[in-house]
């Protein structure tokens, strides 16, 4: 239902403002059983929101006092509920911000586009109502971890706003592009970063793959490889895990690119999916291992993509790919290139691939080449780690690895 389309006539308006105020009201009325000295309930909340539609209806009609008076007289109310929390040894502020914000959402119903009103009331109640679960998660988020990532956060929010949005030099290095790319990178891998930490080990090395590769699929291969060498019986499932974070790499990278330039999407997703779906093929395994309660693993190589170093790494490695992709191009043109998309496979490619399309139309086929072959370099990488590391499984990792890299071939040529 598109809310934009709808008439909503005073009355309508008003049924929104109830009902919001009834469903924050019965959440703060299921915890009076928990706690006591709650500010507001089932009959106080909606009441709230009333009266702050009805101080928003004066204010509309004339009586333009009537809004900001409303909001003190609750405000009091909510600063003398607090007041006997604390003689009572009670602390936290929960319900008397939540009833102040009610209020808000009722006049918000009567004032503003409806929607407003419904995100905030529902939020509001969602907030309230998660307590517990969203306690429980900080509880276990790193502390480190957690630092790394408001610093970054704090240091994107000054730093790209007052970088310059304009190329400098022939290779047309642009800080605030440059800097848009690292946030994407960077949040697309702080999303699997943080999945993988809540759940690859509590559901096997699979889910570990397929979360960790959202990060880095060459970290995911070295660290189930040093597990495979810890605890050979696992090795099966270390490959799988390996391969199938090869394959989420695929998937990535068309992610990557149509977040930076989407004009490459036409002549690369159908390369990525195939590639990927070979992947997934080659993951299957038709045994299940033996595992031990003291045989989790964790994916120690995986970095936090939001902590500032790796981000600056990032961000310092695509410019020296980008300058050098320029150089190579210009001095020795395609077979330079794809002769660069080599080498780069030993190392993190994604820099490589997003340097060679953010600053180009997408109508060189050679290009959509050069990102399979640096696909393909990274594949025969990971291979090679991946056997060296686990010498039980030695023979399956070279058969499955190869037949994934071989498969890159026709999507080089054609």
């Amino acid at each position: 239902m598109d809310l934009g389309n709808i008439e909503w006539t005073m009355q309508m308006r008003f049924a929104v403002a109830l009902a919001l105020g009834f469903l924050v009201g019965l959440e703060r009325e299921s915890m009076k059983g928990e706690q006591k000295l709650i500010f507001g309930g089932v009959r106080t909340n909606p009441i709230i929101s009333m009266f702050g539609f009805g101080c928003a209806w004066l204010y509309h009609v004339g009586a333009v006092f009537m809004l900001p008076a409303g909001l003190m007289a609750i405000a009091t109310l909510t600063g003398i509920s607090y007041v006997a929390k604390i003689r009572s040894e009670k602390f936290g502020t929960t319900s008397e911000i939540s009833a102040l914000l009610t209020f808000i959402v009722g006049a918000l119903a009567m004032l503003v586009d409806i929607w407003i009103a419904m995100a905030l009331g529902i939020v509001n109640t969602i907030l309230l109502s998660e307590k517990g679960t969203m306690e429980s998660y900080v509880d276990r988020l790193s502390k480190v971890e957690f630092l790394a990532t408001i610093k970054f956060l704090l240091i994107t929010l000054i730093i790209y706003p007052v970088l310059p949005n304009q190329d400098y030099t022939q290779f047309h290095l642009n800080p605030a592009k440059i800097w848009q790319i690292v946030i994407i990178v960077s949040t697309l891998g702080f999303a699997g970063y943080l999945l993988e930490k809540k759940f690859g080990e509590k559901v096997g090395l699979w889910l570990s793959g397929l979360l960790g590769g959202i990060v880095s699929s060459t970290a995911v291969t070295v660290s189930v490889a040093r597990m495979a060498r810890m605890f050979p019986e696992r090795s099966e499932a270390a490959l799988q895990a390996s391969i199938i974070a090869s394959s989420v790499t695929y998937l990535r990278v068309l992610a990557l690119v149509w977040f930076v330039n989407p004009l490459f999407i036409p002549g690369l997703w159908f390369r990525m999916a195939a590639l990927a779906l070979v992947g997934a093929i080659l993951s299957i395994r038709f045994r299940r291992e033996d595992i031990s309660d003291n045989q989790h693993v964790e994916l120690t190589e995986l970095q936090n993509p939001f902590e500032l170093k790796p981000a600056v790494g990032f961000a310092l490695l695509f410019v020296l790919l980008t300058i050098v992709t320029g150089f190579i191009q210009i001095s020795f043109g395609n077979v330079g290139l794809l002769g660069l998309s080599v080498v780069v496979g030993v190392t993190d490619i994604t820099p490589f691939i997003l340097s060679i399309v953010h600053n180009s139309d997408g109508t060189l086929k050679i290009l959509n080449s050069a990102i399979v072959l640096a696909l393909l370099s990274n594949t025969v990488v990971k291979g090679i780690y991946f056997g060296v590391l686990s010498k039980k499984s030695r023979k399956e990792t070279a058969i499955k690895y190869s037949i994934l890299a071989l498969c890159h071939i026709p999507f080089i040529v054609f």
